[in-house]
């Protein structure tokens, strides 16, 4: 909930108020009891962000972390020559590993 400023235009009495945004304005002055409360407009408070920064990944548990460590560990390990030979196993005779074989015209 915001604080709002507010001065009664009668008494010049000055005051802040912790109230709800949907609350109705205040109008009668607690010091003179007169109806010429206004209240002011304010720049209110800025947010203020400490730290490295705010990302899903900056809570994850430490075992999540370490999974995933892992799991990159053990993939850089693996020989991309694997997948290399599996491609070219796939092609058709003539056919370069990686090419879509083009349509016969019509």
């Amino acid at each position: 909930m915001p604080t709002y400023d507010y001065i009664c235009e009668n008494c010049d009495h000055e005051f802040e108020q912790f109230q709800s945004i949907t609350a109705k304005l205040l109008r009668k002055c607690p010091k003179c009891k007169k109806m010429n409360l206004k209240r002011l407009i304010g720049s209110g408070s800025g947010i203020i962000f400490k730290g490295s920064g705010f990302y899903q990944t900056d809570y994850r548990t430490d075992s999540y972390k370490q999974g995933k460590k892992n799991e990159k560990n053990s993939a850089s390990k693996t020989p991309d020559k694997d997948k290399t030979k599996a491609k070219a196993k796939d092609a058709k005779p003539g056919e370069k590993s990686g090419q879509t074989p083009k349509s016969k015209g019509n």
